[in-house]
C-alpha cells in the first residue's frame, strides 16, 4: 500500500472501475459542482438585471458605491443566498463590503474587488431572470 494513500482510496478505486462500466452503457456521468460562498459573498442580492447593470457601473468608476446602493435593495426584498440571516444583518453585511471596497481601492485591491463584486450582481440578476422565464413556461 501506498503511503500516501488514504484509507477510503483503494474503495474509491474499485468502485470507480465499476462506475465507468455504468457510466459507458448510460452514455456518460452527470457531476454537479457546488461553490461555497463566504458570508460577504453569499450577502450579494438578487436584484433586478437593470439594477445590476447600474451597480457594476457604479463600482467601475466609484469603488464601492454600487455596492453600497446595493444595500438598499436587500431592504426592498432583494433575496440573498443567506435565508437564515435577518434582512438587517444582510444589510450590514452588503454595507461592511462596500467600506472594504472603498477602503482598500486606493492599493487598488478594493477597485478589483468592486468590479469583480458588480460582474457577481450582473451574473445573479441573469440567473435570475433565467429562473424567472423557466417558471414562466412551465
Amino acid at each position: 500500500m501506498d503511503h500516501g494513500s488514504k484509507e477510503g482510496d483503494s474503495a474509491g478505486a474499485a468502485t470507480g472501475d465499476a462506475g465507468r462500466g455504468a457510466a459507458a452503457s448510460s452514455g456518460g456521468v452527470v457531476v454537479q459542482v457546488r461553490e461555497k460562498k463566504g458570508p460577504l459573498r453569499a450577502a450579494i442580492p438578487y436584484m433586478p438585471f437593470p439594477v445590476a447593470v447600474i451597480c457594476l457601473f457604479l463600482n467601475t468608476f466609484v469603488p464601492g458605491l454600487g455596492t453600497f446602493v446595493s444595500a438598499f435593495t436587500v431592504l426592498c426584498g432583494a433575496r440573498t443566498d443567506l435565508p437564515d440571516r435577518h434582512i438587517c444583518c444582510v444589510f450590514w453585511l452588503n454595507i461592511a463590503a462596500a467600506l472594504i471596497q472603498i477602503l482598500t481601492a486606493i492599493v487598488m485591491v478594493g477597485w478589483i474587488m468592486s468590479i469583480f463584486w458588480g460582474m457577481d450582481m450582473v451574473i445573479l440578476a441573469t440567473e435570475r431572470r433565467c429562473r424567472a422565464a423557466e417558471t414562466d413556461l412551465h
